[in-house]
């Protein structure tokens, strides 16, 4: 089984925190510490919150770290069961610090929202018929 490693630069880890616990996800103290944070969003899934200094240290020096907030560069998706699973999670997201992103997006089929985080990082929550897709 792969894992997906999604790793994010944040200016507040308390704030991120707070957020990514609000949509339900989980922590992995094991991986975390005072300037990281280990969300477990599902059994490979896992976000890896690093304060903007700490972000630093994994990539060569005299890179600049990006600001989501101002500049996309990556669209983070996630699938839900049902429009309901979707809504909800948007729903959690903006009572726990997210912004709205772009307008729900109803394809029939297709069915999904979005949102940033604290920090400006976007992600995407999908609900897709699993007969259209056969």
């Amino acid at each position: 089984m792969r894992w997906i490693f999604v790793n994010l630069p944040v200016t507040d880890l308390a704030a991120a925190k707070a957020f990514y616990g609000g949509l339900g996800f989980g922590f992995n103290e094991q991986f975390s510490d005072e300037r990281t944070a280990s969300v477990v969003v599902a059994d490979n899934i896992v976000v890896m919150l690093l304060t903007r200094d700490r972000f630093t240290d994994f990539v060569p020096e005299g890179t600049e770290i990006g600001d989501p907030a101002k500049t996309t560069t990556v669209l983070n998706a996630l699938s839900a069961e049902s429009r309901e699973e979707a809504d909800d999670l948007l729903a959690r997201a903006l009572a726990s610090g997210g912004r709205p992103w772009q307008p729900a997006q109803d394809q029939g089929f297709m069915y999904g929202v979005s949102f940033t985080d604290p920090d400006g990082h976007v992600w995407e929550v999908v609900c897709m018929d699993p007969a259209a897709v056969q």
